[in-house]
C-alpha cells in the first residue's frame, strides 16, 4: 500500500469481508442456524431495532454497510496505535490474536450491551469460543498483517 488511507481502507475491507463471509459460512451454510439476510439484518438492528427485520434486503444492505463501517473503524484504530505500541511491531501473529480478542471484548462486552441492554449472559462454551476465533482470524490477523506491511515499507 502506498498511502495511509488506502492501507486503512484495504485492511478494513479485507477484514470486514472475511468476517461477514465467515459468519455466513458458519452460521448459515454449515450450522443452518440462520440465513445470510438475517445475519445482516441483525447487524442493522443495532441501529434500527426491530424495524431491521421488516424491510428485507434494504435492511440487509444497511447491516452490511454498518458492518463495514465497524471494520474500517477497527482498522483505523489499529493503524493509528501501531507506531506507538512497540509490541505490535514485534510479532504480527501475536498482535493480531490480541487485537482480535480486543475487538471481541469491545463489541461483546461494551458495544452490544449498550445497544441491546437485555442480552443473555455469556457462557464460556463452543459458540463463544467460535466467535472469538472468527474475530482473531478474520479481523485481528488481517488488520495486523496489512498494517505491518505498510509500516515496514515506510
Amino acid at each position: 500500500m502506498r498511502s495511509k488511507s488506502k492501507t486503512i481502507l484495504y485492511s478494513g475491507f479485507l477484514s470486514g469481508t472475511l468476517d461477514i463471509l465467515a459468519a455466513i459460512l458458519i452460521y448459515s451454510v454449515i450450522l443452518h442456524q440462520t440465513t445470510a439476510v438475517k445475519i445482516l439484518q441483525s447487524i442493522a438492528s443495532g441501529m434500527f431495532k426491530k424495524e431491521a427485520y421488516t424491510n428485507g434486503s434494504q435492511m440487509a444492505l444497511y447491516g452490511l454497510l454498518l458492518h463495514y463501517f465497524i471494520a474500517f473503524l477497527f482498522a483505523y484504530i489499529y493503524f493509528k496505535i501501531y507506531p506507538y505500541l512497540p509490541f505490535l511491531r514485534q510479532n504480527f501473529l501475536l498482535s493480531g490474536i490480541i487485537y482480535g480478542i480486543f475487538v471481541w471484548i469491545v463489541m461483546n462486552l461494551i458495544v452490544l450491551p449498550i445497544v441491546f441492554p437485555e442480552l443473555p449472559a455469556k457462557q464460556f462454551d463452543f459458540p463463544l469460543l467460535l466467535s472469538i476465533l472468527i474475530l482473531i482470524f478474520c479481523i485481528g490477523l488481517p488488520i495486523a498483517y496489512v498494517t505491518k506491511k505498510f509500516y515496514t515499507r515506510h
